[in-house]
């Protein structure tokens, strides 16, 4: 019976996801994953599928749809308020990939000017045309299951207009999720805002985050500088760098979608079993062991499952500048990538259990729920094993009560 259940979940319709990106960063940081995920899926910059990934048993089609001439293209709407970033895109080596029906840039094209008032106006002022875009994305698809929306919560476009694009959606779309990846600014104390109204904006969108998301996986900038100073051993990184690490990051939480097993196949079941209350879902994430694309090497030598799951609750592989030693977990979701025989992964839950690596809250379950999913065969990696931390926890505040005081 286990295997005609798991058998029944592989074959079933998948669900498919729309992803929306915002501003400057959000087209940034999604051209990456989208890169990354032609990567993985033996699909090259045209959109074209590979000769030899022609017989894999991956689900392109949750991000991806066929066109007439069977190309792959992405099911992505990209939208800014100034030009630059989607010229980029446009002329660079993914120009055929995207629908060009699917960008969208004002026609002013001044930007919001940092300002959340400015990028919430000017999404209101474009709301037929952008809600058209999206209207027709969903009825492309067979059995929409959500959106995943790409920002910044500090600068203007991806703060305002994503604010006004998360209001819309809950308006038009009330039964479908809508995850965000949220990019949170600096708020170190010994570097001061990037710009002035920096505090301002990410509040702003925070009240929307919290009433119109249904999940948020929070990347914090402070935090990916740190991992690629202390841990790559770069000394300057480069914007590219920071998103390609959030890149991987980006398309190891969506694994178990593309790669499904018997659990954790659609992003309800991933959203559900991290979210007990529905206010209570600002996510961290943590990786290892981190390689750049541009430079393959690691300080990490030898990855099993135990060594894995113990880098993942440390708090320096925590993309979050915030320390776990304080508060507690409420729920903790590992995703191991890799050949992993299930015996490991009990051994090293039974070790972590022992020596109290984790402490959770005392009113909820304690335990570190695992998903298993199989690596792309198109991407060559260094390492046998990888891991991704979903977590839910308490030291969250810390973040919200750094830009109240900010």
């Amino acid at each position: 019976p286990r295997f005609v259940r798991r058998l029944l979940s592989v074959t079933k319709m998948p669900r498919e996801i729309i992803t929306l990106q915002v501003g400057q960063c959000g087209n940034q940081i999604g051209f990456e994953f989208w890169r990354q995920l032609c990567a993985e899926h033996g699909i090259n910059p045209d959109g074209i599928l590979e000769d030899f990934a022609f017989d894999g048993n991956d689900r392109k089609d949750v991000f991806f749809y066929q066109a007439d001439d069977d190309h792959y293209i992405p099911r992505a709407v990209l939208m800014d308020l100034e030009p630059r970033v989607l010229n980029v895109i446009q002329n660079g080596d993914y120009r055929n990939l995207y629908n060009p029906e699917n960008y969208f840039c004002a026609k002013e094209g001044g930007g919001a000017g940092n300002n959340w008032a400015a990028g919430h106006r000017q999404g209101a002022e474009h709301h037929d045309q952008v809600l058209e875009m999206i209207d027709r994305e969903a009825d492309n698809s067979d059995s929409l299951e959500g959106f995943v929306l790409c920002h910044s919560i500090a600068g203007g476009t991806g703060s305002g207009m994503g604010s006004y694009l998360l209001e819309q959606l809950n308006d038009h779309f009330p039964k479908k999720l809508i995850q965000t990846y949220s990019v949170f600014p600096n708020w170190t104390s010994d570097s001061q805002s990037d710009v002035v109204v920096q505090p301002y904006n990410s509040i702003l969108t925070m009240k929307r985050l919290v009433l119109n998301a249904d999940a948020v996986v929070v990347l914090d900038n402070t935090a990916l500088n740190r991992i690629a100073v202390d841990r790559l051993r770069i000394p300057n990184p480069t914007v590219g760098q920071l998103n390609s690490l959030v890149s991987t990051v980006m398309a190891a939480t969506t694994t178990t979608l593309r790669y499904p097993g018997y659990m954790n196949n659609d992003l309800v079941g991933l959203v559900a079993s991290l979210i007990p209350t529905p206010r209570a879902h600002f996510l961290m994430t943590g990786y290892t062991p981190l390689v750049l694309n541009d430079a393959q090497t690691s300080a990490v030598r030898k990855t099993t499952v135990l060594d894995v799951m113990r880098r993942l609750t440390q708090t320096k592989n925590i993309m979050v500048s915030a320390s776990t030693r304080k508060g507690c977990y409420i729920s903790v979701l590992n995703i191991i990538q890799g050949e992993v025989d299930p015996t490991q992964v009990h051994k090293a839950l039974q070790r972590i259990r022992e020596r109290r690596l984790v402490r959770f809250i005392p009113w909820g379950p304690a335990s570190i729920q695992v998903a298993l999913s199989r690596k792309s065969p198109y991407v060559d990696t260094a390492h046998k094993v990888s891991g991704l931390m979903l977590a839910n926890h308490t030291c969250m505040a810390q973040l919200f009560q750094r830009s109240l005081v900010q």
